[in-house]
């Protein structure tokens, strides 16, 4: 799956915003080391070494694009290409940042053992999702890619993101690798100017992705026709041309023992 710096920082702000609320949940202590995977653009890293300006922060993308754009915003950090479900080594975090990355990665189950194991005592291991698989954006996406002419080739799509699993999950297996877990939903409510059109423009910086990569320049501007159509009905507009893009997501602190 391919990522595009520049269309994901369209709606920065926005983006940006989940993981202010996440950081600020995490206590003021010394913290010696700090990563940031699936770090992106490096917005979150930026926030990260804001957050804990003595620490020595780095990030971790599989994106070569993304990873660009963020050795570019922070020429002073170490990013690392890699993938987060191979990630391992002898190191030791105080404090583990993801943001919006997790929901790509399979098998969470064996997941959270691993990250907790890179945690040092008192270490946190911080986390946000989207929740909106269930969400009329998303819906729609399974919808199109299900019912057009490439149907076959976009059978694997829906498959890209992680199970969808809910609070209570994670905070008991959490609990059960010996940490302590504060777990919150918050929706937020994005205003985007531009009607249908934005919200598409939104979602093709992540969740459009993995059914887009698979189509020629053709299906997927038919794929897009037919996505805003149904995303006009399913989030019309505000009499200002404004429309409101409900957004759930899923965070959680783990503190290890």
């Amino acid at each position: 799956m391919t990522w595009s710096a520049t269309q994901y920082t369209r709606f920065e702000d926005e983006r940006t915003r989940p993981v202010r609320d996440l950081l600020a949940q995490l206590p003021q202590r010394p913290v010696a080391a700090a990563i940031d995977l699936g770090c992106g653009p490096g917005n979150s890293t930026e926030l990260l070494r804001a957050r804990f300006p003595g620490a020595a922060v780095s990030g971790l993308d599989s994106s070569a694009d993304m990873l660009a754009a963020a050795r570019q915003r922070l020429p002073e950090v170490a990013f690392v290409l890699g993938d987060i479900a191979a990630w391992d080594g002898p190191e030791r975090y105080d404090v583990i940042l993801a943001n919006a990355s997790l929901q790509w990665v399979p098998d969470h189950a064996a997941l959270l053992p691993a990250l907790v194991r890179r945690l040092a005592p008192g270490g946190q291991l911080a986390v946000q999702m989207p929740d909106n698989l269930d969400e009329p954006a998303h819906r729609l996406m399974r919808e199109v890619a299900a019912e057009g002419p490439w149907a076959a080739r976009l059978a694997a799509a829906t498959a890209a993101r992680a199970p969808r699993r809910g609070a209570g999950w994670y905070v008991a297996t959490l609990r059960g690798l010996g940490t302590r877990v504060d777990a919150w939903i918050t929706t937020y409510h994005h205003p985007l100017a531009g009607g249908a059109a934005a919200v598409v423009e939104w979602f093709k910086g992540s969740g459009l992705r993995p059914f887009l990569d698979p189509l020629d320049a053709a299906e997927r501007s038919e794929f897009l026709r037919r996505y805003e159509a149904g995303v006009a009905r399913a989030y019309p507009a505000l009499e200002d041309g404004t429309v409101l893009l409900p957004f759930p997501r899923l965070f959680f602190v783990a503190t290890r023992d």
